[in-house]
């Protein structure tokens, strides 16, 4: 079990920075204050290269020219192929729940564009939505890094590319600066290194920029990562409903809103990511099938009644 409830240690145990970013907040913590300026550096290098690489709002990012070489077997760098990599993965993980040819349905709903860009949006027209394509049609083959996808289909790689964004960065300042550190990405936590004798505290609220003080619980992880995902603050209106960024592939509409927040930990922040996306798109069937995972989940359903699965502690727990 990677997940404990705790009393966070003394807030001058860490070094903290954070900066906007990807249309987040991005924030790294260390344990030595001389290393802070170097991995807020890191952080800003891997966010910069992940955004570039498979931002859908960069005309200039690899991914959108991928999009625009639909149809053909395209050769693409390192870091896109291991994105696109670990997205198919986690739509295989998840049956299909976490789909990355959800790039036109997100187009749709009017998610074409930096989140704080979005408005009020006209309702959708029926034939605007429907089942997604699905990541059986994306062909990757890892002797030659190419990518084939079909034509008029366009990619999103946002959950699991974030999420990959928090471990690459985790890593990558642990190994240079020989320090433990915790990167968060908008809600996406990756550790790595030497953790504080009780673990790194994190706390669990809907929204990621929450006060310390003002969090539903406070978990505490040692190595690997942990992810929420809620229906209720990456929000816009699409006509007269309220619509959300987890989209439902079977329907290419956002998935109901039967769960407000759903937290995990995992071995990576990745595998966290994969479990809280889901389940926000298997709805009232996601404690069933979340049973088959050995991770530890908390879920929020929308009246407030919380449930918890695989060890995780309950709330008010020490």
């Amino acid at each position: 079990m990677t997940s404990t409830a705790t009393s966070p240690p003394p807030a001058s145990s860490f070094f903290k920075r954070s900066f906007r970013a990807i249309g987040t907040t991005a924030t790294v913590v260390v344990l030595d204050p001389t290393k802070i300026e170097r991995a807020e550096s890191i952080l800003r290098n891997e966010i910069e290269a992940i955004d570039l690489a498979c931002s859908r709002f960069r005309f200039d990012s690899e991914l959108e020219q991928l999009h625009r070489r639909a149809g053909n077997v395209v050769e693409v760098s390192p870091l896109l192929f291991e994105a696109l990599d670990v997205a198919v993965a986690v739509a295989r993980r998840t049956g299909g729940a976490v789909d990355l040819t959800v790039g036109n349905a997100m187009s749709a709903l009017g998610y074409d564009r930096d989140f704080d860009q979005i408005g009020v949006l006209p309702l959708l027209p029926p034939e605007a939505l429907g089942r997604v394509v699905g990541f059986a049609h994306v062909h990757l083959d890892p002797r030659t890094r190419t990518v084939r996808i079909p034509r008029g289909v366009r990619l999103d790689l946002g959950s699991s590319a974030k999420a990959l964004l928090a471990d690459r960065a985790a890593s990558r300042i642990a190994q240079q600066l020989e320090t433990g550190v915790l990167v968060n990405v908008g809600g996406d936590v990756a550790v790595a290194g030497a953790a504080p004798p009780e673990g790194w505290p994190i706390g669990i609220a809907v929204d990621s920029s929450t006060p310390g003080d003002e969090v539903d619980q406070v978990v505490a992880i040692r190595h690997g990562g942990l992810a929420s995902s809620s229906t209720a603050v990456r929000t816009w209106v699409l006509g007269t409903e309220k619509v959300h960024h987890i989209v439902d592939p079977s329907t290419g509409y956002s998935s109901p809103p039967y769960w407000t927040l759903v937290s995990a930990s995992g071995a990576t922040c990745v595998d966290a990511n994969a479990l809280t996306t889901a389940a926000v798109v298997w709805g009232e069937q996601a404690l069933e099938r979340l049973c088959s995972f050995d991770q530890a989940i908390r879920l929020v359903r929308h009246d407030g009644e919380v449930f918890t699965l695989g060890g995780w502690p309950e709330d008010g727990a020490s």
